[in-house]
């Protein structure tokens, strides 16, 4: 867009080029001007004061009956000029092509800095991702050996007639689910860690761990605080708006062909052959101006195009605007859901880690089953894991809000305050 904004700025400057012709004409250029026209008055001038004169007469009879030629140009003509032109108004077409450059290049900027948002968004759900991947590995890898050590002492009740095998061989199921579910979850990691080293460019075979953890911020802005920003910082409805505005100015510029055109131009003869200087003059300047005051109605047909293309993006980027504020409010929805859904589960985790200790003791008392505790176990995980994908879920809408709203450095920002 540099490059368009510097084609359009070079209205400006003097237009300075060079032309060369060979002409071969039919005959040469001469002029051919009969002498009686001269010899006429003379012998009526003789023959006033000498009325017999037979000799002097005849004289200018015979030179009356010649043509005098004298060549103009000859019949191969060779020049090479230097031209200038340098316009001095133009009726503000200039001017709106000036404008009209510098939109360009804000339309490019505005397009960098939404494709940097969409990349940041892209790189905080895949990092996340790959967070996400590491707890519920843990969480998995913890379930199993809670299993695996609750296992152990059922065979021991087992053997001690304490348990039914019904119940051993529950324990032994739900240990091997356990164990399936983790390795499964290291797969999950495995392709989260790759993921992100493709994103990063970096080798998959390098070892790094994600350190900023989950998050979920108490002093999220209400959603009205996210829609208020999107007529001023949304990507889509900022391009919109710099294209309205080159509408606006090629609207202008169809308006001024209305007007004259004035220039300065000049010319130098740098070569001529048979092309003397008293007929073309080796330098020249001067002004000049075209005034085109009937086209057969094209400059009415171009302001009429230019104004309905003005109109028409100003219905898009209403339109556009509708479209956002839809959109913000349901990811805004969705951030809500997910944080009410984290303060929920607080409470149920903490309800089932008691739950689970609870049973453990109690069948370590024989007063409870092993299948009691083993659904302690299961539910507890299956909450924790609940617990991250709402924090998961938390964190990729905040950067996909922040992203849509033209403000992805604001991610950055709530996260710090979390």
């Amino acid at each position: 867009m540099q490059g368009e904004k510097q084609k359009l700025n070079a209205f400006w400057y003097p237009m300075l080029n060079t032309s060369g012709i060979y002409v071969h004409l039919s005959n040469p250029i001469e002029v051919n001007q009969p002498l009686n026209t001269y010899t006429e008055p003379a012998k009526e001038f003789v023959q006033s004061i000498l009325p017999d004169d037979k000799l002097i007469t005849s004289i200018l009879n015979q030179v009356g009956s010649y043509t005098l030629s004298v060549p103009i140009l000859q019949r191969n003509l060779t020049t090479i000029d230097a031209n200038i032109s340098w316009p001095l108004f133009t009726g503000g077409k200039r001017m709106y092509a000036s404008r009209i450059g510098n939109r360009m290049v804000d339309i490019a900027k505005v397009g960098q800095e939404e494709a940097n948002a969409l990349l940041q968004t892209e790189l905080i759900q895949t990092y996340y991702a790959l967070q996400l991947a590491n707890k519920v590995q843990e969480v998995r890898e913890q379930t199993y050996r809670s299993l695996q050590q609750h296992y152990d002492h059922a065979l021991k009740l087992e053997a001690n007639g304490m348990i039914t095998k019904a119940e051993r061989l529950f324990a032994e199921v739900n240990r091997q689910e356990a164990k399936r579910e983790w390795e499964a979850s290291k797969k999950e990691h495995e392709m989260a860690h790759q993921a992100l080293c493709s994103l990063l460019n970096m080798q998959k075979e390098a070892d790094f761990h994600p350190v900023s953890p989950l998050f979920v911020t108490n002093e999220l802005p209400d959603s009205l605080y996210f829609k208020n920003m999107i007529p001023a910082t949304n990507y889509t409805i900022n391009k919109l708006r710099l294209e309205e505005s080159i509408a606006d100015n090629n609207l202008r510029i169809s308006k001024s062909a209305y007007f004259p055109t004035i220039a300065l131009f000049g010319k130098q003869t740098l070569y001529a052959h048979n092309l003397p200087r008293n007929l073309m003059p080796r330098t020249l300047i001067g002004i000049g101006f075209t005034w085109n005051l009937f086209d057969g109605l094209n400059r009415e047909a171009d302001v009429r195009v230019s104004r309905l293309t003005k109109e028409t993006l100003a219905l898009e980027k209403e339109k556009a605007e509708n479209t956002l504020d839809v959109m913000v409010q349901e990811i805004y929805g969705k951030l809500q859901e997910a944080k009410d859904e984290v303060n929920t589960l607080q409470t149920t985790i903490a309800m089932s880690e008691e739950l689970l200790r609870i049973r453990r003791k109690s069948f370590e008392e024989g007063m409870a089953t092993s299948t009691e505790v083993v659904d302690a176990e299961v539910m507890l995980s299956k909450v924790r894991i609940a617990m991250l994908l709402a924090y998961y879920q938390f964190d990729v809408s905040l950067a996909s809000l922040c992203s849509v709203c033209g403000v992805p450095e604001l991610f950055w920002k709530l996260m710090e305050e979390s």
